[in-house]
């Protein structure tokens, strides 16, 4: 888009212009230099850096032509809500900004100091005035995935129209039953604001687009387990990243081009680096866009990520929704099952992460893993223990970090990511 264009739509949508082409520019600079700076990637990652140089201009600019057409934009922060509903009204679902530190001064006026960076990223953003994605939504849809969320969402909702999920906490038969009728709930709500009727036939086309993304995001899971490595962990993750903002298909068709390349790459053993370079898993958090300050850490000090036991990552792919029913009730009893295996941490007990991470690592030919979590996530920073009990048993080095969205302790967290890597080297 023409910069005055953008200019126009982004001061329709209530932004501070002028922070926001603050914003612009550190970014702008940050993607330079973590991404940019790469050398031989894969020739179709353009359409990926295409993609984000206009996340806040074309992508945005869809979204309001939708809105004029009478779509509605649901925006959420968190993988339990259902993108296949918000299709089946023909809506559009979008991930909101919450991977930067900004506007914590003004957030800590409403919460706690001690709230994880990402909670006080999107309350940031929007009292900043600086996501034009959480601007064009016409609801936004949050879940009780931890006490943080849980009690941030009633503060939010002063500030913007939202509607809360509950998500249960273990994945008992009682459990199954509440979240079953809160998919139910779901799908009632998104008829209301829509004005649209979820029928069998909406609702399988948007769990066959839904499943076409994730069947391609498996695609391109399995071919990073060649070695050497065909594409890069910072590029995967901005991938994975991307997902939750681009339009479904086009994101699929474009993905599966680059896997194209990707096969090609493998065939002739051209990797990213080297054959010998130490492969790591990293496990943990979610990395919401634009928090790329951990891979760009680990990979700039010599290793390279293969793999993401996380919710922007395998965690969010690894399920297909069945289409096989063939009532409204049916699908959504499928669709309550296969968001109930997610395993986030906010599980009690968790068994299933714990396998996975393990089995992620063996697959993926990981020499360590690296567990990641944010400062004040108490799910994540707990479970950390489990997690490192688990790999102990199964001889696979563990690297606990705990860090937030700032850059201050990057000398840090280099400093341990080396000592790590040279025990891997070992």
């Amino acid at each position: 888009m023409r910069q005055s264009e953008s200019m126009e739509m982004w001061r329709s949508l209530g932004l501070d212009l002028e922070a926001h082409d603050g914003l612009l520019r550190v970014l702008g600079d940050a993607y330079k230099q973590i991404y940019l700076s790469q050398q031989n990637r894969p020739e179709r990652m353009d359409y990926f850096n295409f993609v984000i140089s206009e996340i806040h201009g074309l992508r945005v600019k869809e979204l309001l032509d939708a809105r004029e057409e009478g779509r509605k934009v649901i925006g959420s922060f968190c993988l339990y809500v259902p993108e296949e509903l918000v299709l089946a009204v023909d809506g559009i679902a979008v991930g909101l900004c919450a991977g930067a530190d900004v506007g914590t001064e003004a957030a800590e006026k409403m919460l706690p100091r001690n709230t994880c960076a990402l909670i006080k990223s999107f309350f940031g953003f929007k009292i900043a005035g600086l996501c034009p994605y959480t601007e064009a939504c016409d609801l936004v849809i949050g879940e009780t995935t931890c006490d943080g969320k849980k009690k941030a969402y009633e503060i939010f909702c002063q500030l913007k129209d939202t509607y809360v999920m509950e998500v249960p906490h273990t994945k008992s038969a009682a459990a199954m039953a509440l979240w079953r009728s809160e998919i139910g709930r779901l799908a009632a709500k998104l008829e209301e604001v829509s004005g649209r009727e979820i029928t069998a036939e909406s609702l399988r086309a948007g769990i066959e687009t839904v499943n076409a993304k994730r069947r391609a995001l498996q695609r391109l899971n399995a071919l990073r387990q060649a070695n050497p490595a065909p594409i890069s962990g910072r590029d995967a993750l901005l991938i994975n990243q991307i997902q939750f903002y681009d339009d479904p298909v086009r994101f699929t068709t474009k993905l599966h081009d680059l896997c194209d390349e990707l096969e090609e790459r493998v065939k002739a053993g051209v990797g990213v680096v080297p054959a010998d370079t130490p492969r790591v898993l990293v496990s943990g958090c979610p990395m919401a866009a634009p928090n790329w300050k951990l891979p760009y850490v680990i990979e700039s000090s010599g290793a390279v990520i293969v793999g993401e036991e996380s919710c922007v990552g395998e965690r969010g792919t690894r399920n297909l929704v069945s289409d096989a029913g063939s009532t409204v009730d049916e699908l959504l009893d499928a669709l309550a099952d296969r968001y109930l295996q997610i395993d986030c941490a906010v599980f009690t007990p968790n068994p299933d992460r714990l396998r996975h991470i393990t089995e992620m690592a063996r697959a993926y030919d990981a020499a360590g893993v690296v567990h990641y979590c944010l400062q004040f996530c108490t799910p994540y920073s707990m479970e950390a223990t489990l997690v490192g009990r688990s790999l102990a048993e199964a001889g696979i080095p563990l690297l606990k970090l705990e860090t937030d969205y700032s850059m201050e302790d990057v000398p840090q967290l280099q400093t341990r990511v080396q000592a790590f890597l040279e025990v891997l080297r070992q």
